[in-house]
């Protein structure tokens, strides 16, 4: 009688065990789902892992190193912040044809006043026009006048003046001085001696 009561019990501890396995909601499904265990790798991945984990690199039978294989592609490191990547905003234009010009060259004719000399008949001051390193015209802007001196500086400003006259000639102030006009051509030829020297 005390068999077959215990053997009633533990039917009914296993059938009671068997349904609430069954009725708990997605066992079965999460245990069908789960995938199959893979072996753990100490060494890491893309090592062999039949490799000594204390000697990686070495073989366990013989201790003659091997080679290890790595599965993954080698990739080139990323540029970092000391990196010098090429601007992409500044552009260097080609350097361009030089320009013509079409103005006409300026003249190189230009006048020179000399200082002003000042003797016992008048003021004297000579003017000279310049063109290059030439002298080609000679001007007296102011010479002695009244009475005789009208007639000295007439021919003063007759032998030195002008495009033809002596200055022109000789291109230098060494002049010949006029006869009767001493003081005159004397003046003259200091007057005409700054110009020169400030156009040359």
């Amino acid at each position: 009688m005390r068999r077959a009561l215990l053997a009633i019990t533990g039917l009914a501890a296993s059938t009671t065990a068997l349904v609430v396995f069954k009725g708990s909601p997605g066992t079965s499904q999460v245990a069908q789902n789960l995938p199959t265990a893979q072996p753990v790798n100490p060494a890491g991945p893309g090592t062999d892992p039949s490799a000594a984990p204390d000697a990686p690199g070495t073989d366990p039978a013989g201790g003659a190193a091997t080679p290890s294989v790595s599965t993954k592609p080698s990739t080139s490191p990323k540029p970092g912040k000391t990196t010098a990547r090429p601007s992409a905003t500044k552009t260097t234009k080609a350097p361009s044809a030089p320009r013509t010009t079409t103005k006409a060259p300026q003249s190189t004719t230009r006048r020179v006043t000399g200082n002003g000399f000042e003797n016992e008949y008048g003021y004297v001051q000579v003017q000279i026009v310049v063109s290059g390193n030439r002298i080609v015209e000679a001007v007296a802007l102011s010479l002695p006048s009244g009475g005789e001196s009208d007639i000295h500086s007439g021919d003063v400003r007759n032998r030195y003046d002008g495009g033809g006259g002596e200055v022109v000639q000789k291109q230098n102030a060494s002049l010949n001085t006029v006869s009767g006009a001493t003081e005159t051509s004397n003046s003259y030829k200091q007057s005409l001696r700054s110009a020169i020297e400030q156009a040359f």
